[in-house]
This record gives structure tokens, C-alpha cells and sequence, in this order.
């Protein structure tokens, strides 16, 4: 059965999509930026900062399905300028430092809000 997932300790979807969908096996996260909870943006942060806000959200909204980052098998990070690999990289490590999942970088034009970091 499909559940819809919702948490106040992550900021709320800003279009018509949910924080997050699960069924008895999976859950499946809307992206995440630098949006704090009660929904501003973080973005005169450091992309270091974004990095570990947009993962702190990812986290709350896995949690509130009934699951951590411990249970992500993948993780999709989309960086507005691909320069910031290394710093978004190392915030990264911080949240997966014992057998991370597997992870795609890919550098995007754009992302909502001028965001400089989302993830899945």
C-alpha cells in the first residue's frame, strides 16, 4: 500500500509533489536543497553548508517514513556548478562514513530556487 510521507522538520514540498512516498518496502524521496524547515533558503550559504542542510532534510523526511540514511542504496546529487564537487563530496562524507550507498554527481544548468545543491 502507498503511504505519503510528511514532516515538519523538513521544509514542505514547494509544488505538487510529496516529501516523500513509501510502500511496505521502499521509499522513494522528493529531492532536497538548502531549504531550511520553515522554508527558507539557505543561499548565501557555503555549497559545504547547502550540502549538509539539503542531506539534514533528506534525512528528517527518511526517519519520518520509518527508515535512515543507514537503509539508502542510492543517492543522486545535482550540483549547479560541477566546480563544487570536492566541497559538496567532503559534507557528503560526513553523513555516509561507513559503507555509503552508491551516488551519481551529475552537474545541472539550473536548480529551484538558485539553489547550488539538491539530492534524492
Amino acid at each position: 500500500m502507498r503511504r505519503t510521507v510528511h514532516t515538519d522538520d523538513a521544509p514542505a514540498a514547494v509544488g505538487a509533489y510529496s516529501q516523500a512516498t513509501t510502500t511496505e518496502d521502499l521509499v522513494f524521496t522528493a529531492g532536497q536543497i538548502a531549504l531550511t524547515p520553515d522554508g527558507e533558503l539557505r543561499a548565501d550559504a557555503s555549497v559545504a553548508d547547502q550540502t549538509e542542510q539539503a542531506l539534514s532534510n533528506l534525512r528528517a523526511v527518511l526517519e519520518e517514513a520509518g527508515s535512515s540514511l543507514d537503509d539508502v542504496l542510492k543517492v543522486t546529487v545535482y550540483l549547479a556548478d560541477i566546480e563544487d564537487f570536492d566541497e559538496t563530496n567532503a559534507a557528503y562524507g560526513t553523513f555516509f562514513e561507513r559503507d555509503p550507498p552508491a551516488r551519481s554527481a551529475v552537474g545541472v544548468d539550473a536548480l529551484p530556487k538558485g539553489a547550488a545543491v539538491a539530492t534524492t
